[in-house]
């Protein structure tokens, strides 16, 4: 259980922790407007991420219910956009968050649809549930208890990456380091899912 607690954990973490569209918007934020500023619109992308965890936990709960040699076809399919996600990140251009300097920081009600509509949480959540799901006696707790790990996770990593957002910021102006930096979170998304599924 400790072995497949810290695989979750750690999957969680570079999927959730990669940068996308929310932990980059986070960093703005944070870079731009401060951490008191910006803890509405963490608490609104945490939201949003709990909605796509209810989503994703209560599709393939039931699909795997209805259809168990499903898992197999959920792993490929969530594999491979796993690694698209990872070749867009090892392959965007480098921007500056010049463009995230609004006059009023961003709200709540931005960082929760900014999540509901995030297709990167929901292709994590597909891979998480089907690569990395806690092995508890009840089909039903090990959604449960894996979502609640899920979103604690990605609560510190948000939270981490609001933090240190004026740290993080200059890294993504600067090319070399932008790239060194997306790469290497690529691979380790890459690693992350290989890994689970050579399992």
């Amino acid at each position: 259980m400790i072995e497949a607690m810290t695989t979750l954990v750690t999957a969680t973490a570079l999927l959730l922790g990669s940068p996308g569209p929310a932990p980059l918007a986070l960093a703005g934020t944070g870079a731009t407007f401060g951490v008191r500023g910006g803890l509405p619109f963490l608490g609104g992308i945490l939201t949003g991420l709990s909605v796509a965890i209810v989503g994703a936990t209560a599709g393939l709960a039931a699909l795997f219910g209805i259809y168990p040699n499903a898992r197999l076809t959920v792993q490929a399919i969530s594999g491979l956009y796993i690694a698209y996600v990872a070749l867009k990140i090892a392959t965007a251009p480098v921007t500056s968050h010049s463009e995230a300097s609004a006059r009023l920081a961003p709200r709540f009600i931005d960082g929760f649809v900014l999540n509901l509509l995030n297709p990167k949480a929901y292709a994590a959540f597909l891979a998480i549930f089907s690569q990395f799901l806690l092995p508890l006696s009840s089909n039903v707790w090990a959604h449960v208890v894996t979502g609640m790990v899920c979103l604690a996770v990605a609560t510190v990593v948000d939270f981490v990456w609001l933090c240190f957002g004026g740290a993080i910021a200059p890294l993504f102006r600067q090319p070399v380091q932008a790239r060194i930096l997306r790469v290497s979170f690529a691979l380790l998304m890459v690693a992350a899912v290989v890994w689970a599924i050579m399992r």
